[in-house]
């Protein structure tokens, strides 16, 4: 006989709450999306339509206007080269030293391990400060370069107790000592073994890194005067916050356009935030899926 399944009876105190977490939840979302709905409505609106204000939730008067004149600025194109490099390249290094920090640290039969860990520690808690950082990379002759960016900061200490503690719970012990009776050691285990079984993880972790450099202004801004290296939150900077919009920006598109120089503005400044915005939207979906499980494993236990 088949047994119906039970189902699950709710006193009416837990129907009240998890309805009132529903709508609250639900206000919050709305209230976090409503910004971005409104963002992307203006950068497809007409100025005139934004400064009257008829612009609430859906564009009014579409035009790509302000989308030409960010993609037909040289500026933008270099700051998001620069960006994309410093991303893929700072996230690679940002990466191998994680893991090459938190697995020997996540392994119980490492001498010492204990002494790293709270030298590790130790630096999320005590920091030199601007000024010495400064020193330290103009002494290292990095100023102006690349690796200004790349270097300073290339691992995060958060980010390797979350690995170091996935590595810890999710990989058992019987997995070494099964793979050193074939034969297997150590670095073939870490790659071979590890870091397959380590998906969820690595996910979320280089998903912080990916949005931490994207998003970075401040290294950029202390360690960098060569706009050729700029990334694309410099210009963002510039064009948003000191309005330093350059004639040659807006001109091939004035001369398709029936708005002013002024009302150009509005949409192109709009425009610009869905195009820095964009790569972090994408790139987003197809790591959802592994954040849940990857930062509740790795953070729970340990």
């Amino acid at each position: 006989m088949k047994q119906k399944a039970n189902k699950v009876r709710w006193s009416s105190n837990d129907q009240i709450f998890y309805t009132v977490v529903t709508v609250f939840l639900t206000l919050i979302a709305l209230i976090v999306l409503y910004p971005i709905i409104y963002v992307v409505s203006c950068s497809f609106s007409s100025p005139d339509s934004i400064m009257s204000g008829k612009v609430i939730l859906w564009p009014v008067d579409f035009t790509l206007d302000g989308y030409n004149a960010v993609l037909g600025y040289k500026k933008v194109w270099i700051g998001f080269r620069n960006s994309m490099f410093y991303t893929v390249v700072g996230t690679l290094i940002n990466m191998f030293m994680t893991i090459i920090c938190a697995y020997p640290v996540s392994r119980k039969d490492m001498p010492g391990r204990n002494i790293l860990m709270m030298m590790y520690s130790f630096t999320m808690i005590f920091g030199a400060g601007m000024i010495p950082n400064y020193l330290l990379v103009r002494d290292l002759k990095m100023l102006n370069t690349v690796w200004a960016i790349l270097i300073p900061g290339a691992i995060g200490v958060y980010n390797m107790i979350i690995m170091r503690t996935y590595f810890m719970s999710s990989i058992p012990g019987e997995l070494l000592e099964a793979s050193k009776m074939d034969g297997c050691g150590d670095t073939k285990f870490l790659v071979s073994v590890v870091l397959p079984l380590s998906k969820p993880i690595l996910a979320v972790v280089s998903m912080y890194y990916i949005v931490a450099h994207w998003n970075a202004y401040f290294k950029a801004f202390m360690y960098l005067s060569d706009e050729n290296l700029y990334p694309l939150q410099i210009f963002l900077k510039e064009i948003l916050v000191a309005s330093k919009l350059e004639a040659a920006m807006l001109d091939d598109v004035l001369v398709t356009s029936s708005a002013s120089t002024s009302g150009l503005q509005y949409i192109v400044k709009y425009a610009l935030i869905v195009v820095a915005c964009l790569p972090m939207m994408i790139i987003f979906p197809f790591v959802q899926k592994h954040f849940v499980k990857g930062v509740m494993i790795g953070a729970v236990k340990g």
